[in-house]
């Protein structure tokens, strides 16, 4: 177990204080104001040592995805959610540079189309979620079908939906088809890791604010941003209930405090890694004809002239 420089703490006891600090159980009432969104789970880290250990994080992951990709058995499928600015593009992009390409894809959910709209809500998700062998990552997912539509429940009325919608038993059986549909993935085979990026409303504030003071990175702001902002006791409550109606232990959320870029990332990654370590994969074991065939090829080629 390598520690990193300059801290007591090694990467499996961080990676344990994390886990356990950040998943959603169900034997209590959830409420988000119980997490400290500046939280860093009294780490003896700075903002140096915690991207050092990321680079530690990258690597590991990297090995453990290329098991998973060769034994080819179990799937992962990794569901970021947040506020705007909340850092789910730079955690994407974090956990995409510790891993292979090849065997990882990112699925971003807008407002659906009016094709998508013909269909249940869950469909366009299950089209896109893992096969075996492959991460999955969805920025933004089923989640914004009991988020976006709860703060906003006209939007309901593009969905074609027979009865009442809107109503306390139409989001109580939205929650029980999400976790169907979450239980029956992990019943094929598809590990589901959910992240809440938790920030505070002064933190999205000052980054929204950075952005318009960047030049370079204007680009990201949308006007819906801050007019979302007036509705943020409705999204943090809407968060609540999707969070504790569908926290499971075969699909378990991770409130993750997130304004310090740096510690979310760290636990994102650390979180991944725990859960595919758990798997305990070998590369897998060669069939001894073909392995012989190889050595034949092996043997052929070192005869070549150059």
């Amino acid at each position: 177990m390598t520690e990193h420089p300059g801290s007591t703490a090694a990467p499996s006891d961080i990676r344990s204080a994390l886990l356990q600090r950040f998943r959603v159980g169900e034997e209590k009432p959830f409420h988000l104001s119980d997490y400290d969104p500046a939280d860093t789970a009294g780490l003896p880290l700075d903002k140096a040592q915690g991207k050092a250990l990321l680079k530690i994080a990258k690597k590991r992951l990297f090995e453990l995805q290329e098991l998973l990709y060769a034994n080819g058995t179990t799937s992962l499928l990794i569901v970021l959610q947040g506020m705007d600015a909340a850092g789910k593009d730079g955690t994407i992009k974090h956990v995409m540079s510790g891993v292979n390409p090849q065997g990882v894809s990112v699925t971003s959910f807008k407002q659906p189309g009016p094709q998508e709209l013909l269909h249940g809500f869950l469909w366009r998700i299950h089209i896109n979620a893992p096969a075996a062998g492959r991460i999955v990552i969805f920025n933004r997912s089923q989640y914004e079908d009991v988020l976006v539509t709860r703060v906003h429940p006209e939007l309901l009325d593009r969905e074609h939906l027979p009865g009442d919608v809107g109503t306390p038993a139409f989001w109580k059986g939205r929650f029980e088809d999400i976790r169907h549909f979450e239980h029956y993935l992990s019943r094929q085979g598809t590990l589901i890791l959910k992240f809440f990026l938790h920030i505070s409303r002064e933190e999205q504030r000052n980054r929204l604010l950075a952005r318009l003071d960047d030049h370079d990175k204007r680009w990201k702001f949308s006007g819906s941003d801050v007019k979302e902002r007036e509705f943020w006791d409705q999204y943090q409550h809407a968060y609540e209930e999707a969070i504790g109606h569908t926290s499971r232990p075969y699909a378990p959320w991770f409130v993750v405090p997130a304004n310090h870029k740096w510690f979310a990332r760290l636990t994102v990654l650390e979180t991944i890694i725990g859960t595919l370590e758990k798997l305990a994969q070998k590369p897998p074991v060669m069939d001894p004809a073909f392995s012989h065939s190889l050595d034949t090829w092996r043997a052929q080629l070192g005869e070549e002239k150059e």
